[in-house]
């Protein structure tokens, strides 16, 4: 279920997504970054992981991103944004994007995607089922993954491991 990039606006924002990413790893965090876009294309927010450095499992970019537009953002403008990730939401954070009603999710690497890298670096399972987004928030529009620049996340993601 890959996703033409055909906008170039597209492509730059989860582009940034693997900065923040790059961010999180260099802070000792994984490697997950996301980007909150308004219904017109522009960047209202963004967030990298601070789970480790912040010793809070709960500090996923999109549950920031999630609770940021639910203080800064109408019911009508939450539905028109789009939250651009590095990664598929994981059940915590797609259901904080289901709670608050944001707008459709781009995603650079699924969820299985990543669970397959992880295993192969040994990393064991999470204490948490990942589960497709789809499955959390029914309806809910979800493009992923996106093949151009899945190589550089898993880059990201060996590059984390390794500094353990």
């Amino acid at each position: 279920m890959g996703v033409a990039m055909t906008d170039e606006s597209e492509l730059r924002h989860l582009t940034r997504c693997v900065e923040l990413a790059a961010e999180a790893v260099e802070a000792g965090d994984e490697p997950f970054g996301s980007v909150l876009v308004d219904g017109g294309g522009r960047v209202l927010a963004e967030d990298r992981n601070r789970e480790t450095s912040l010793a809070d499992q709960t500090q996923h970019p999109e549950f920031a991103l999630a609770r940021w537009a639910a203080e800064h953002m109408t019911a009508e403008e939450r539905r028109a944004a789009t939250v651009f990730t590095s990664g598929e939401h994981c059940p915590m954070c797609a259901a904080a994007h289901g709670w608050v009603g944001l707008g459709r999710i781009v995603y650079i690497v699924s969820s299985r995607q990543l669970g397959e890298w992880l295993a192969e670096l040994g990393v064991p399972a999470p204490p948490v089922r990942t589960l497709p987004v789809q499955e959390i928030v029914p309806g809910l529009e979800v493009h992923g993954p996106v093949p151009e620049l899945a190589g550089q996340v898993h880059e990201l993601h060996r590059r984390f491991r390794a500094r353990l």
